[in-house]
């Protein structure tokens, strides 16, 4: 793939992510769409991918700033489903999908069946977790969705060597493999990979604490998850566990690090991950017909496989619901307690474990890990490849299309949303408020009353008030629409706080514009244009995302 192709996909891929984001549909399903229909055009270069480069160079950005949004508290207090969510439910997939697979696909060895079943076992919780951020799910549930993405593609990839090392003749135990030997490449997969992620996590925070300079410290971000990656790998680590725990640790850690990196840290990650998505995907379709076109010219018929991918696809969306709602039982079977009583545990509503079950939709490591299985095998075509990869992507635009289309739909449905969730949040930040501003005002009339005797009474109170002002006015208003009683005097409140807001970017622009005109003009130069529009942009973003959004 040359430069020129490359850059021409990127561009199409984001205008059609553009155009879905715009009209509200799934992204991805329009990019395999979108690249199916160009494939057929005529002249159309071959796009060819190179799957372990594409495993290393989309996996690590995509995870590492994943893990940079997570709660630590949260992930750490929700470990257990997460695990068993994100561990547990990717290998019995695997297993069931392999031995459904051998059966509706004959004459399919076992160890390729697993290396199928590896692959399409981790779903793609991101999609879901951006889809309940938006319509309100309660945030445990985004917590273990959004730790179940972060390590089920380590748990898969982890199952794929091994059952990969069973295709190469190593091995022989029960449903091919040896599993001494898969314990063990799983247990150094996670003690290697968690402990050099930590350890690079803590090295790189250690390295900002020192720096005061944002741009170097943004590059030294972007080198993190492609480093944790590369290193554990060679070190037969798990180098998505690598990039999950320094992602995780540096996230924790980051608002020790300046304001500037911040600020320039998250829109970068956001854009960085549109577009490794977008060009996937693109990929994907724009491969799929030459998949399609290898199965036609294999001896596996096409309606076999056909079936063979309804089975899987059926396969991977029941595995989970079962799982789901099994683990539930679980949980609500009356436990003794003292007195001689059984009581059944306070659990959330079924409801929250039907939008769970349901949120299996797979996505880019099933694509890419598809796309990098090897062609030989001990100098030998990979027996039946191009079948694991036409099933593979079946099932993840099945999924895309039965679960991804309705997931939203289903969540309205029942209702599933934290009505208090935005309440809660505003009176924490309030409590936050409070009790951040009692120490800036101490720590202001600590520095003011060691300066009066230098710069006099008269700057001195001028000082204070200036500072005082701002961030009692700021907590008294925060106060005043919180605890509001009555949902009418909440309502004017928050009609009152979006009218300031509204007023306030409109001041903001107006400045703008003022400012385009003198540059315009020639009265002054570009350098100090920027200086000025940028704290004019710092103004308005903090308007715009005021915490009043959320009352």
């Amino acid at each position: 793939m040359h430069g020129a192709e490359l850059l021409g996909l990127a561009l199409a891929a984001v205008a059609v992510t553009a155009v879905a984001r715009r009209l509200g549909w799934q992204a991805p399903l329009l990019l395999v769409v979108v690249g199916l229909a160009a494939s057929a055009v005529p002249g159309m270069p071959d796009f060819a991918i190179d799957g372990e480069l594409l495993l290393a160079l989309v996996l690590p950005p995509l995870l590492y700033s994943a893990a940079l949004g997570v709660s630590y508290a949260g992930f750490r207090s929700l470990l257990h489903p997460i695990v068993q969510l994100g561990v547990v439910l990717v290998l019995v997939t695997a297993v069931v999908v392999a031995l459904l697979a051998r059966l509706v696909v004959p004459g399919l060895p076992m160890p390729v069946a697993l290396v199928l079943g590896a692959i399409v076992a981790p779903p793609d919780a991101v999609s879901a977790a951006a889809v309940g951020r938006r319509l309100g799910l309660p945030r445990p549930m985004m917590t273990v969705l959004s730790g179940e993405s972060l390590i089920n593609d380590a748990a898969a990839l982890t199952f794929y060597k091994v059952a990969l090392a069973a295709v190469f003749g190593a091995g022989g135990g029960l449903l091919g493999l040896d599993w001494g030997s898969a314990s063990g490449t799983f247990g150094l997969a996670v003690g290697v990979g968690v402990g050099l992620g930590l350890a690079l996590g803590v090295v790189v925070h250690l390295v900002r604490m020192r720096l005061d300079d944002p741009v170097v410290e943004s590059v030294l971000g972007l080198i993190v998850p492609f480093a944790a990656y590369l290193l554990a790998e060679e070190l037969s680590g798990s180098g998505v566990l690598a990039v999950v725990a320094a992602g995780l640790y540096l996230g924790h850690r980051g608002p020790e690090a300046g304001y500037a990196t911040r600020l320039q840290e998250m829109p970068l990650w956001s854009s960085l991950d549109l577009l490794l998505q977008a060009v996937v995907f693109a990929l994907i379709g724009l491969q799929l017909r030459a998949v399609v076109d290898e199965v036609a010219d294999s001896e596996r018929s096409t309606g076999q496989l056909l079936v063979a991918a309804a089975v899987v696809l059926a396969t991977v969306i029941v595995v989970r619901a079962v799982f789901v709602f099994g683990l539930e039982l679980v949980r609500r079977t009356p436990r003794p307690v003292p007195g001689g009583r059984w009581v059944s545990p306070a659990r959330p509503p079924w409801s929250y474990q039907t939008v769970i079950s349901w949120t299996g939709m797979r996505g880019v490591v099933t694509l890419a890990v598809a796309a990098a299985l090897p062609e030989q095998v001990n100098g030998a075509p990979f027996a039946d490849r191009e079948a694991v990869q036409f099933l593979a992507y079946a099932v993840t635009i099945g999924t895309l299309l039965l679960q991804g289309l309705t997931l939203p739909r289903l969540i309205r449905r029942l209702g599933v949303r934290d009505p208090e969730q935005d309440r809660q949040d505003a009176e924490s930040e309030l409590r936050l408020q409070e009790r951040t501003t009692a120490a800036a005002l101490q720590r202001a009339e600590e520095l003011i009353a060691a300066a009066r005797p230098r710069v006099g009474d008269e700057r001195a109170d001028q000082w204070a008030e200036r500072i005082r002002g701002p961030l009692q006015a700021r907590t008294r208003t925060m106060r005043q629409t919180i605890r509001a009683d009555e949902e009418e005097e909440q309502a004017r409140g928050r009609k009152r706080a979006e009218g300031f807001r509204y007023l306030r970017q409109q001041v903001v622009q107006a400045q703008r514009r003022a400012l385009m005109t003198e540059r315009d003009r020639g009265t002054v130069d570009d350098e100090v244009v920027r200086g000025v529009l940028q704290e004019l942009d710092y103004e308005e973003a903090a308007s715009a995302h005021s915490w009043t959004t959320r009352l």
